[in-house]
């Protein structure tokens, strides 16, 4: 039985000595000879790609070399060959233009190159597959010259697979698989069974959150997979995840952004999900690629769920490193689109190590970063311990140190004072780390909460100095806006606390239910004094009882509150401190 034929096509740069484009020294290695210059390693700004996936014998197939148009290469060389040979499989036609056929191996019209004064963006060229033989595996591959100094090699194209019939040559063979079944342009169908965990370190790396999910079972998993398939020279991707606007994941020399190779699933503006090539130099937003070397694409969009799966041989290339036998970190993101475009991203993570994907296995998590342990600690200290302590004294204990002085001012005065600056100290502070770390605006609801808890606990403070008089007629408001925006700023502040412990909580969600068992604690604690408080001014006392039960009840109360309190606070510290 014939095997399927992959075709390579190569191109060899343009330099001192080929200026003519006879690079018949580079037909077997496809190296640049002469130059002691190393090819770009970062992504390829030229495609190599074919009006077809499919060929028969001796049939003629329309090969398209090009790059964008402020971007023209100067020079290359075409070669087809078989998967895991050195030696040319067909013919090519003779060319139009600023192009010629070279002669590799024996072999007449098996490849063509540029011609002298070459200088363009796009290139067409006709290859004849062999009229009869055993067909084996071939693909294309390129080496582009952008000029002396700068050069690709080894850019390939899409795979074509033999056929007994002729192959459909219309932009409607190309096609990808949508929600309601219906065929649009962009790559060739391939029938594919849903995206599960099955085969996860056996034959294929995967990476998922929460970790081991299986995206067949839970609509909520975020999952990604690569599997090298045979020969080594072609990865097949998968990943999906709840939707809101895209997903992507990507390789990386590190465990933050800037200097990646990145796919991205999105949906586009015309309503259909694509499969999108990009690279990130920095901490904007990613630069979209061509897409290159991708096909036997599938995307869907079913039930709230996004998913993409396609097979590359685009190699991996991250500034210094490239290759599929090189080891990389895994990122994985999400977050909404805007008219197919992406926006910042709501959440990621982050693989704990590097990983090469060609060997499966199963990628952990990376850890929480110490300095978010220490942002996400001083942010419950200050807001479920001191700036609660803070407010029952101001609110419940200012009789039980009636006349006691600190510095000529009431005790309980001082001692609200000094909780609430120990609050107002440890925001700034949990604020400057997060963003020292991240250098950089994450998506969600999280950081727009930190932020207005800041502001707002500036402004309290700020306040209390410009307050009047306690005798002073206005002094009401002050008293009352005081009170409703600490009330703001403690709502805000526990929103932030459960939407940042929820970014690096576990799969069974155990820091999220200590945190709403401490909330439900505290305000517990705040019905049943305010209920003791009513009672005890409703009964018939005298003033000097009604004190002295105020008093007592109120103390014994907060005191079994605090011990709670620390009791709750130490669990989720040792919980955070194990993340």
């Amino acid at each position: 039985m014939a095997l399927p034929v992959l075709l390579l096509l190569c191109t060899a740069p343009l330099v001192r000595g080929h200026g003519s484009g006879v690079v018949i020294d580079s037909c077997e290695d496809m190296e640049l000879h002469h130059s002691g210059l190393s090819p770009q390693t970062a992504p390829s700004p030229f495609t190599v790609t074919t009006e077809q996936r499919r060929y028969g014998l001796g049939e003629d197939v329309i090969v398209e070399l090009q790059g964008p148009a402020s971007t023209p290469f100067t020079g290359f060389l075409l070669e087809a060959r078989e998967l895991g040979s050195k030696s040319p499989v067909g013919s090519f036609a003779i060319p139009e233009g600023a192009a010629q056929l070279l002669t590799c191996s024996q072999r007449a019209n098996s490849a063509v190159s540029h011609t002298s004064g070459f200088n363009s963006s796009y290139v067409q060229v006709t290859w004849r597959s062999e009229p009869s033989r055993d067909i084996k595996a071939v693909h294309f591959c390129a080496s582009f010259v952008q000029n002396s100094a700068t050069f690709w090699i080894n850019v390939t194209s899409p795979v074509l697979t033999f056929t007994n019939g002729r192959a459909a040559r219309s932009a409607g063979a190309l096609t990808t698989s949508t929600d309601n079944g219906s065929l649009q342009p962009g790559s060739l169908v391939k029938s594919a069974g849903p995206i599960s965990s099955a085969d996860c370190g056996v034959t294929k790396v995967c990476f998922s959150q929460p970790s081991n999910c299986d995206p067949a079972v839970s609509a909520s998993c975020y999952f990604m997979s690569a599997k090298m398939l045979a020969g080594g020279e072609a990865v097949h991707f998968e990943m999906t995840g709840p939707y809101e606007g895209y997903i992507a994941f990507g390789f990386s020399d590190d465990q933050r952004m800037g200097n990646d190779d990145i796919y991205v699933c999105v949906m586009k503006s015309n309503g259909q999900v694509e499969v999108e090539h990009m690279y990130s130099t920095g901490r904007s937003k990613p630069q979209v690629l061509p897409l290159g070397n991708v096909y036997n694409i599938t995307t869907s969009l079913q039930n709230s769920v996004i998913s993409c799966v396609f097979t590359t041989t685009n190699t991996i290339s991250i500034e210094g490193t490239s290759g599929f036998n090189q080891s990389y970190y895994l990122l994985f993101s999400y977050g909404p689109s805007n008219n197919g475009s992406i926006r910042i991203h709501m959440g990621t993570f982050t693989s704990n190590k590097r990983i090469n994907i060609n060997n499966p296995l199963v990628v952990g998590k990376d850890d929480v970063p110490d300095i978010i342990k220490a942002h996400g600690s001083l942010m419950l200290i200050a807001w479920m311990t001191t700036g609660s302590l803070g407010m029952m004294v101001a609110r419940y204990l200012k009789k039980m140190a009636k006349g006691k002085k600190m510095c000529d001012k009431d005790l309980w005065f001082m001692v609200h004072v000094g909780a609430m600056c120990l609050t107002v100290a440890a925001t700034i502070i949990a604020f400057i780390l997060v963003f020292v770390h991240s250098q950089d605006w994450s998506g969600g609801a999280h950081p727009v909460l930190g932020c207005l808890v800041l502001i707002l606990s500036l402004i309290q403070p700020i306040g209390a100095l410009l307050r009047c008089g306690p005798q002073h007629h206005l002094r009401y408001l002050f008293n009352w806006t005081h009170f409703l925006n600490a009330v703001v700023i403690k709502s805000i502040a526990v929103a932030a606390i459960f939407t940042g412990l929820d970014r690096i909580d576990s799969d069974d969600g155990w820091l999220l239910k200590v945190m709403g068992g401490f909330f439900a604690w505290e305000v517990l604690f705040i019905i049943i004094l305010e209920v003791h408080d009513w009672v005890v001014k409703h009964r018939d006392d005298t003033a000097d009882q009604m004190e002295s039960a105020l008093v007592k009840g109120d103390s014994c109360l907060i005191a079994v509150y605090l011990l709670g309190n620390l009791c709750f606070l130490v669990a989720l510290l040792v919980g955070i401190g194990e993340k």
